[in-house]
């Protein structure tokens, strides 16, 4: 169909894939930038839940979800000596409905992503975007590799580090609001046999996790701490990560040692800081943007993919639903924002005290512990599921543009 409007998505994540889904679906000509060779596996373990699982149901991948789901079976909360505070099913902590959530790993959801789209839309791996220069016909792009093209829109779905967003909005320091964490997380050998469950150590501001997401012989480490002021110094210099990450832990107890030599040796090891992205709009002109480069929550919500899946959704019905873009987005803006804004503030409301900063919090945290090991299920979060996703259009309904391509 000569008609249809051509998007460029960078990025082929989950909320860029997901998107290249809606919006071939509701037939545009789409169009995927990618800077890996290929859609990226492995990765930490993230979570599908509320609203999402009924984005993921529309898309008809639930059923793979829900059998490679990890069904983790208890997280167990130690003290500075090693000794045991609370263990408690894993589902109680993470605030998620158990039976309906869900939790992956984040190279599985990916490739469920990628296998609905990748015959249907076309991709550019090993290559990214040098420069946009909109007008009002469209959106002129020079891509990394050399090549020229034309779009009538682009969205940045290319994360909390987006170029995208510095290209057209500015430099990341003007969204970026640090949460006053940092983190390091990398795989190391299961020597303690774990197996499908969370073993964390925690002293104030300081904290030390282990994950078995099943029974085999790799575990993923976490090493979180607090720090007032983000090491900026340190986010440029890999080796300065390390030196920071075991200045901070020396002297600590239970498998702290361990975790920081296996840390040395880790060629998968990642240093980053917990923040948010904050933006008064998601988009300029012909370009926006979704998922962590509009609004990341921080792993501290844990809530970072459902509103990737959820926000791609909204975002494609919109320009689904409307010819011009402008109006799209500004529906996009006024049917998602409310959604991404209680999901941030589940940091203000309490998902960050897993890792309590003084010891009064510690102990909070501790004695909030331990209750719940008396419930029979945890309170659940009313941010989760408090969007009502826009109906999806069919063959008989919506404008001619929006009718799905099947």
């Amino acid at each position: 169909m000569n008609g249809k409007r051509t998007v460029l998505i960078s990025g082929a994540g989950v909320s860029g894939l997901a998107l290249a889904y809606w919006l071939h679906r509701y037939g545009f000509a789409v169009t995927v930038v990618e800077k890996a060779g290929a859609p990226r596996d492995g990765g930490y373990p993230v979570d599908v839940r509320g609203t999402a699982i009924e984005v993921v149901r529309r898309m008809g991948i639930l059923p793979r979800l829900r059998d490679a789901h990890i069904d983790s079976r208890r997280a167990t909360f130690l003290d500075a000596d090693g000794g045991e505070v609370a263990t408690v099913r894993t589902h109680a902590v993470a605030g998620s409905v158990e039976g309906q959530d869900l939790e992956v790993r984040r190279g599985e959801l990916t490739a469920s992503l990628h296998a609905l789209v990748r015959d249907d839309v076309e991709f550019l791996f090993d290559d990214s975007v040098d420069t946009l220069d909109q007008s009002a016909g469209g959106v002129d792009v020079t891509f990394r590799g050399g090549r020229r093209r034309t779009f009538d829109l682009v969205v940045g779905a290319d994360g909390t580090y987006s170029r995208t967003r510095g290209l057209v909005f500015g430099p990341e320091e003007r969204f970026h609001h640090y949460l006053g964490y940092c983190f390091a997380v990398f795989t190391m050998p299961n020597t303690l046999g774990l197996s499908r469950e969370l073993v964390m150590w925690n002293t104030p501001g300081r904290a030390a996790a282990l994950y078995a997401t099943g029974d085999g012989d790799e575990l993923h480490a976490f090493l979180n701490f607090h720090r007032p002021q983000p090491p900026t110094d340190a986010l440029r210099d890999p080796g300065a990560q390390r030196e920071l990450v075991a200045e901070t832990f020396a002297g600590a107890g239970w498998e702290v040692p361990g975790m920081l030599a296996a840390l040395r040796d880790a060629d998968d090891a990642f240093f980053g800081t917990a923040g948010q992205i904050r933006m008064p709009r998601w988009s300029d002109g012909r370009v926006a943007l979704v998922g962590d480069a509009a609004y990341a929550p921080s792993f501290l919500t844990g809530q970072g993919s459902s509103l990737a899946l959820a926000g791609a959704c909204v975002l494609a019905h919109a320009l689904a639903a409307h010819r011009d873009h402008t109006a799209a987005f500004a529906a996009h803006e006024r049917d998602f924002r409310g959604f991404v804004d209680m999901n941030q503030a589940l940091v203000t409301g309490g998902a960050a005290t897993l890792f309590p900063a003084t010891a009064r919090d510690l102990e909070r945290r501790d004695t909030m512990l331990r209750n719940l090991v008396t419930m029979d299920s945890a309170p659940v979060r009313p941010a989760h599921s408090a969007l009502t996703l826009p109906e999806d259009y069919d063959d008989r309904s919506g404008p001619a543009w929006a009718r799905p391509v099947r």
